[in-house]
């Protein structure tokens, strides 16, 4: 029986592509394609064959049955990953947990707006002056509250159809700003789970005739940004060994992030200083900080993971637009590779 497969891969600015293809029967492995990289400024034009090779599989929500989604990642003519393949280094980094065995999970909290495609700004501003002040957006209900949720709804259910390790979601401090959650996913698939979220995010609104903005700051002036929180634990970290509880083994990751704070905002988002200025539930973007349950620290140890003494910690300061493949590679690295 043939089925649909969309294969979707990102172009020379991050943003998606994909195109489909008819395939037959039951796929054990599936088939590397290719596509003209002139067009997405990832080759020249007199050698623009950039290769797709799947990676990750979900079901296709969209045309249902048994269609797909594959989620690929790119190649030049020389068998080099492209500059936007960072799921390539990625893998690298993470095949070390077969020697380290430290079973990383994360879960990932990814901010975004809801923009009008006319007018640019968030659904629910007004058409003059703005908005009123954030304070009853926040997992609001009722109509003048929140902005958009038919569209977030959709989408939650999408993801859910698709396999997609979707956890929840919120309406945000800001009108038309929203948060899905994905998660708890292991290694390398995290990066893959959020990025057919993503796809499938930009697909409904799509449908509904409005923009997704990941920017870390759209809004000027008293509003939050938006970033990409990013919950870590390792096995240790969870259940605690013989002799250190799984506290101690939190404490020691932030002792090792302390250590690397630049090296984490280089790879964290595009325009974070905007958004982590200390303020807004942000911690500074020079400076590491943390504490228990503190919202405006770099790490969050939430309250019931001090309490229990095990569990995970939260790094806040990946911005909404980071590279999922980037930032959970480096808190692995950091985190279980490292060496203080």
């Amino acid at each position: 029986m043939s089925f649909i497969a969309e294969y979707i891969w990102l172009d020379n600015k991050k943003g998606f592509r994909s195109k489909a293809r008819t395939l037959m029967g039951q796929q054990r492995v599936w088939p590397k394609w290719t596509y003209d990289g002139s067009s997405t400024e990832q080759a020249s034009g007199d050698d623009s064959e950039i290769t797709l090779i799947p990676r990750a599989i979900f079901d296709c929500p969209f045309r249902k049955g048994k269609h797909k989604f594959v989620i690929c990642d790119t190649y030049d003519s020389e068998g080099n990953p492209t500059e936007s393949n960072t799921r390539y280094s990625a893998n690298d980094i993470f095949q070390n947990d077969k020697k380290t065995d430290s079973r990383p999970w994360f879960g990932l909290e990814q901010e975004y707006f809801l923009l009008n495609e006319e007018t640019g700004n968030p659904l629910g501003w007004p058409e003059e002056g703005d908005a009123e002040e954030q304070g009853k957006y926040y997992c609001g209900v009722g109509t003048g509250k929140v902005f958009g949720r038919d569209v977030v709804d959709r989408h939650y259910k999408l993801c859910l159809e698709a396999g997609v390790r979707i956890s929840g979601i919120n309406a945000e401090v800001a009108p038309g700003q929203w948060e899905f959650q994905v998660g708890p996913v292991m290694g390398i698939s995290a990066g893959d789970h959020m990025m057919a979220a993503r796809y499938i995010l930009e697909r409904v609104a799509e449908e509904a005739g409005v923009l997704v903005e990941y920017d870390p700051k759209p809004l000027e002036g008293n509003w939050n940004g938006s970033g990409c929180h990013t919950n870590f634990s390792t096995k240790n970290m969870r259940n605690g060994t013989d002799e250190k509880l799984g506290l101690d083994w939190i404490n020691d990751a932030i002792g090792k992030l302390s250590q690397k704070h630049t090296e984490h905002m280089e790879v964290y988002g595009s325009g974070n200083e905007r958004r982590m200025t200390g303020e807004h539930e942000t911690s500074s973007y020079d400076k590491f900080s943390y504490s228990v349950a503190g919202r405006g620290n770099s790490i969050r140890i939430p309250r019931h993971v001090y309490e229990e003494k095990k569990g995970y910690f939260e790094d806040r300061r990946p911005s909404s637009n980071c590279d999922p493949y980037l930032v959970t590679s480096k808190i692995y690295e950091t985190v279980c590779l490292s060496v203080e």
